[in-house]
């Protein structure tokens, strides 16, 4: 693999409120759409059918079962290490943004932290849409400069012989990390172990802890 983009040392039925009062953003959300209906200029069966793309066919649940799977299965880590595209395909998560992926690993000594220092160019059939962190310039500065700070910052503190590796994605390629899986796991399905995987874990700004007994 390239080291080319890596640097060493993330109307009502639209949105389920129950019955909780709308927040100032949602209820603005819902006077645009409104008006954009009426001028004629959205079509609600679209938005509707992108609302739930992102609510229910994309998002973290999706990496969080490919890094499962790897854990379980050694063969599928094995393909999906050399080839994550092919690999996640698998799964059944493909399409927009997520066209050429490549899965890094953490271990022992090397940790994978991700960014895109251009834009915000992010794997949303696997992590869903990027938190607001991970887009805002701070962040894509900061990260390549002191990663070590950066990740300090969001409570993780690795050891001095960790090697820190900044993988920046592009438009063109973008990049999972397949976290370690925490001891005491030894025990549980493939489903819990979905469980215990995070966003933050598979962008590199955390560990995955143990689970509670």
């Amino acid at each position: 693999m390239s080291d080319h983009h890596r640097h060493d040392e993330e109307h009502d039925h639209h949105h389920p409120h129950g019955n909780r009062p709308l927040t100032e953003p949602e209820l603005r959300v819902k006077a645009l759409e409104q008006v954009l209906t009426e001028k004629g200029l959205i079509d609600t069966a679209a938005v509707d059918a992108l609302i739930e793309t992102y609510e229910t066919k994309v998002g973290p649940h999706n990496g969080a079962r490919v890094v499962a799977r790897a854990w379980v299965d050694a063969d599928y880590k094995r393909r999906l290490l050399a080839d994550g595209t092919k690999a996640i395909a698998e799964l059944g998560y493909s399409g927009i943004q997520g066209e050429d992926m490549v899965v890094v690993e953490n271990t022992d000594t090397v940790h994978n932290v991700l960014v895109c220092t251009l834009c915000s160019c992010y794997p949303w059939p696997t992590l869903g849409l990027p938190p607001a962190w991970y887009k805002a310039a701070p962040y894509r500065s900061r990260v390549i400069i002191d990663p070590r700070g950066v990740l300090k910052e969001f409570g993780l503190n690795l050891d001095d012989d960790v090697e820190v590796r900044v993988w920046d994605s592009t438009a063109e390629l973008r990049y999972m990390v397949l976290p370690q899986r925490p001891p005491g796991t030894e025990k549980l399905t493939e489903t819990e172990l979905a469980a215990l995987v995070t966003r933050d874990a598979m962008i590199g700004v955390a560990r995955l802890a143990s689970p509670k007994r």
